[in-house]
């Protein structure tokens, strides 16, 4: 649990401190939009399929700042620094480091308990490499969906 408190409060203090890009509405979204797919996400996968979880398997209220304050600010620094207007080269390199830090983080969040919160199942680290940049991809296409539909307004 220390584990968790530490990186919710740092991720949040990152986040909103450094964020130059974001508006409030832009980041009113990407909360509710974060939490809800993780939610549902995670009912499957944990629930359902038992190949992670925080804490404990199944429901538990220990899990609710993972579902609800740690992943938001990630997607908030990870869209405030994207390199918008950069080449091709840039994006990728840049999806490849934040992969990266995704991958390091989450065995960080495997340690044992009090520090680690965050447990495998039949899921494995290979697992999140191949599907951590497809939700990094889905997070970036709703970010420039939200931004259209704030123009059209």
């Amino acid at each position: 649990m220390i584990g968790l408190a530490i990186a919710v409060i740092l991720f949040n203090f990152i986040a909103f401190r450094t964020n130059k890009r974001l508006t409030k509405n832009q980041i009113l979204h990407l909360w509710t939009f974060t939490i809800s797919l993780q939610g549902i996400v995670d009912l499957y996968i944990d629930c359902k399929y038992s190949a992670y979880w925080y804490f404990e398997k199944g429901v538990d209220w220990s899990s609710l700042p993972a579902l609800t304050l740690l992943i938001p600010p990630i997607n908030m620094m990870f869209l405030n620094w994207y390199p918008f207007g950069s080449p091709l080269l840039k994006h990728v390199t840049y999806y490849f480091y934040w992969v990266i830090f995704m991958l390091i983080y989450e065995m960080i969040a495997m340690l044992p308990e009090p520090w680690g919160y965050f447990n495998y199942g039949w899921w494995s680290l290979w697992h999140s490499a191949l599907i951590d940049p497809f939700l990094l991809l889905f997070v970036l296409n709703y970010y420039k969906w939200i931004c259209k539909i704030e123009k059209i307004n």
